[in-house]
């Protein structure tokens, strides 16, 4: 665990009153412990970890999980197991501090919970993040806390979280790169022909290529275009037509996003008021950040900035939130919102314009806030881009 991320948890701590956080939540246990589990849908309060005084950690996840945190490093400072992993004794260290682990396991992950409590000397109230947890899951770990007054913590860890430290600031410039330089590849690539579902599979290609995750691609040509969430098709780009990019990938966990607009060919006059309008709203948008700010702010800024694109009435749409270990994240940024805007934060913002039955267009960056102001890290142009 980093300082930085130290020193916000036992912010967290304080601010709720509670002598540990138990966080459940998958990014919740990462931001705690940097563990992630490579076993797809944990959930239900399987894997948990423990932030106390004194950044003490603990982390409890299911048997299965030990010869992985044994042999790849400790996550924690304390690990405890739960369920059976009928394993063969075997010799060496490794083996025999595996066969330890599991031998200590707890029948379900309440009991293993307590133990690593008691181990970490916690006996006052407890924080616990619901976020991660279903109704029966929450149950079960109260009744296990045994005396031990929990209340519920999603709203600590989500602010601790919302603030980041050099090095995922620095994780964010990666996955944005990373972004940044695979869809430019595709960019190159596109013509008439090609399609979506062809531009998508070369970008997650591409963000492969470079040591980075993919995690989320829009890329929709013409009407489909104008759909704020489209899934890849086999439909194919026409000259002439919008091509536009909605995109996200993450590096050591931690996402960066950006937004794009391409016109195959000479744009219409209505594609180039739009876009500039939106690109108008999100400079705006990007303008007003500073601490102090209400996130609110941002979103009421855009929409001042560029108002109505085209005759037809249809308006702008600007929206935003926090991104790190979550693709969304706090700060939530939304008209009339009041959460404060500091200096660390790293936010998406976006503006766009879509008409069902013709096109959409939209430009979104990825922004650090600065102590006196807003540093963008994007590296491309927002322009509309226009391929030959």
């Amino acid at each position: 665990m980093y300082p930085h991320q130290s020193e916000r948890l036992t912010e967290a701590l304080d601010a709720a009153g509670v002598d540990a956080l138990v966080a459940t939540a998958a990014a919740n246990v990462r931001y705690v412990t940097g563990f992630e589990s490579v076993v797809p849908g944990r959930a239900g309060g399987e894997i948990l970890a423990v932030f106390a005084r004194g950044a003490a950690t603990a982390l409890v996840v299911p048997a299965a999980e030990a010869p992985g945190i044994v042999i790849d490093g400790p996550s924690a400072d304390v690990v405890r197991c739960h369920g059976e992993l009928p394993l063969a004794k075997g010799d060496g260290e490794d083996a025999h501090r595996v066969a330890a682990l599991v031998d200590a396991t707890a029948p379900a992950p309440a009991g293993a919970l307590a133990a690593a409590l008691a181990q970490l000397g916690v006996s006052g109230r407890i924080g616990l993040d619901e976020s991660g947890l279903t109704a029966r899951a929450w149950r079960a770990l109260v009744a296990g806390l045994e005396g031990r007054e929990p209340i519920e913590a999603s709203t600590a860890l989500r602010r601790a979280r919302a603030v980041k430290g050099p090095w995922e600031i620095e994780a964010a410039q990666r996955a944005l790169r990373a972004a940044e330089e695979s869809l430019n590849a595709v960019i190159q690539m596109l013509a008439p022909g090609v399609s979506e579902r062809e531009a998508v599979t070369l970008w997650r290609r591409e963000v492969d290529a470079r040591g980075a995750r993919p995690v989320a691609a829009v890329i929709a040509t013409g009407a489909r275009a104008a759909l704020p969430a489209a899934a890849p098709s086999d439909r194919a780009l026409r000259a002439g037509e919008v091509v536009r990019f909605d995109v996200c990938c993450s590096w050591q966990g931690y996402h960066a996003t950006l937004g794009r607009t391409a016109v195959m060919g000479a744009p219409t006059s209505r594609i180039e008021a739009a876009h500039a309008a939106a690109q108008a709203g999100l400079e705006a948008a990007i303008d007003s950040i500073r601490p102090g700010v209400a996130a609110g702010g941002l979103v009421a800024a855009a929409l001042e900035r560029a108002p109505a694109a085209g005759s037809d009435g249809v308006r702008l749409a600007a929206s935003g939130h926090g991104v790190g270990l979550s693709p969304s994240e706090a700060p939530t940024l939304a008209r009339g919102g009041d959460e404060r805007l500091e200096a660390g934060m790293v936010l998406a913002l976006e503006t766009a314009w879509y008409d069902i039955g013709l096109a959409g267009v939209q430009v979104k960056d990825t922004v650090l806030v600065t102590r006196v102001g807003a540093t963008v890290l994007n590296g491309s142009v927002r322009g509309l881009v226009i391929l030959d």
